[in-house]
């Protein structure tokens, strides 16, 4: 059973009060504070539309009214469409959604305990693998791919994803050029420019800095991007204690307005872009100041995250799943459970990097990927609940069968013993005797053979005509 878009919000790290309060502080910096844009197209535009700005130090301030102007204007949800309608999702509320991330640098090998630098052909290789795990909703481009040089990485990158899996790609942008050559080659699959915007099946993302800051590169990428109609995210990534204040309250303010300042920069450009708050905000170690990507207090601030895009009525993308851990042990399991489970019981819509990812969001394991996958079932039944009603409180049964009696045989056992309980694909529930029998194999070793398989029955590539379109339009593919 596939379990997507279920609505969360079971879990609220915040109350009413307190989400009121981060809004009225995210307000105040806003207005008093301010924000730097380094980008100078960004600067003119937030001027135009009636910020104070102070040109020296590129610093811009918004009255609260102002600023709330431009966060209604944006849509309350966005549709994020795959290939193959089957795999759109629809942003916005508490409707949970999980999938990939990052933009790691490195492939972990488990029967090696080695890694190396990711290539092109790897993250081809991920996206098929993806294609075929049905918990992972959504790709969002995992890899960087370290042998092209950066005007190529671009193009490359969406068409190893669009060439590779029908469920929506997402991935980060680096240079204008490849902004349009991404653009232009969704196009070209679409069959129009309309039909893309009809069914956007490509996303980008914006990043802003923190705290307070919007860069040259990422500013002035937000302007084709918006202008193009493309959904965009627009995250921020707060660490405690670093760029943040130590406090969740104090990390969470700061998100919330660097999130914000992507959001209104995108309603100035064009009114009604799809643009998705975003939040990678995390905790640090303050012995060394390292990023951890592992920590219980990213799932509770991507959890308020969620519950502040609510506030907003703006979709969220929230960050869970990843591990710390450099090798598939029990550490990766329960860092990544822990995450996903508490962004998702609070209705974050978009949780990237929910599969795949370890070592700080600098590795990626395939093995990994189907382990999560699991992990993601989970999850979704998690949020899924308990459904109570005359059927599942099963009276009539329960007096049948009466004191003493089991239930094994009863039409409603069958009825409802599929959808119920989670129905693991990976987990192993053999007896000791059964499972040595079966080679006594680990749960990596089950992912490997999983990998194996999916790819090897992969068959889900671009129709060749749209394909070679493509590869003779587009330059720099690396077919």
């Amino acid at each position: 059973m596939i379990r997507k878009g279920l609505l969360g919000g079971s879990f609220k790290p915040l109350t009413e009060e307190a989400v009121d309060m981060v809004h009225q502080t995210a307000m105040r910096i806003i207005d008093e504070v301010g924000f730097e844009v380094n980008s100078g197209t960004a600067l003119e535009l937030f001027e135009q539309a009636g910020a104070r700005v102070d040109r020296e130090r590129r610093r811009v301030c918004l009255p609260q009214n102002k600023a709330m102007e431009l966060i209604v204007m944006a849509p309350s949800e966005v549709r994020l469409c795959g290939r193959d309608e089957k795999d759109d999702i629809i942003l916005g509320g508490q409707r949970v959604y999980a999938g990939t991330g990052g933009t790691a640098l490195y492939i972990y090998h488990p029967d090696t305990g080695q890694k190396r630098p990711a290539t092109l052909e790897d993250l081809k290789h991920i996206a098929k693998l993806v294609d075929g795990l049905d918990n992972i909703h959504f790709f969002l481009l995992p890899t960087y791919p370290n042998e092209l040089p950066p005007e190529e990485v671009d193009v490359n990158r969406f068409f190893a994803g669009l060439d590779n899996t029908t469920k929506h790609v997402m991935g980060g942008v680096y240079t204008l050029e490849g902004v349009r050559q991404v653009i232009r080659m969704a196009e070209i699959i679409a069959g129009s420019a309309e039909r893309l915007r009809q069914r956007p099946f490509v996303s980008m993302i914006a990043c802003s800095i923190s705290p307070l800051k919007m860069d040259a590169t990422y500013g002035d990428l937000l302007v084709p991007i918006a202008r193009s109609g493309i959904p965009v995210a627009c995250p921020a990534e707060p660490l405690c204690g670093a760029t943040s204040p130590v406090t969740l309250a104090g990390n969470l303010v700061i998100q919330t307005v660097d999130s914000l300042m992507g959001v209104m920069l995108t309603q100035i450009i064009n009114p009604g872009t799809p643009v998705i708050f975003g939040s990678v905000a995390t905790s640090t170690d303050l012995t060394d100041l390292k990023y951890l990507a592992g920590s219980v207090e990213m799932g509770l601030l991507n959890a308020a995250g969620a519950q502040m895009a609510q506030f907003y009525k703006l979709p969220f993308y929230a960050t869970g799943g990843m591990t710390d851990s450099k090798v598939l042990d029990a550490q990766s399991g329960y860092e990544s459970a822990t995450t996903s489970l508490l962004c998702a019981l609070a209705g974050a819509n978009f949780i990237h990097d929910a599969a795949g990812l370890m070592e700080f969001a600098m590795t990626v394991c395939c093995e990994k990927y189907v382990i999560d996958n699991e992990i993601l079932g989970m999850v979704m039944r998690a949020v899924d609940g308990i459904v109570v009603n005359d059927d599942t409180l099963a009276f009539d049964l329960i007096k049948e069968v009466g004191p003493g009696g089991n239930f094994v045989a009863a039409r409603h056992t069958r009825r409802f013993m599929r959808t119920e309980h989670y129905q693991p694909s990976l987990s192993d529930r053999d007896s000791r005797e059964e499972w040595e029998a079966k080679g006594g194999k680990s749960t990596w070793e089950r992912a490997s053979e999983r990998v194996k398989e999916i790819v090897a029955n992969h068959n889900h590539s671009l129709p060749e005509p749209i394909r070679h379109q493509v590869l003779s339009e587009i330059s720099g593919i690396v077919g």
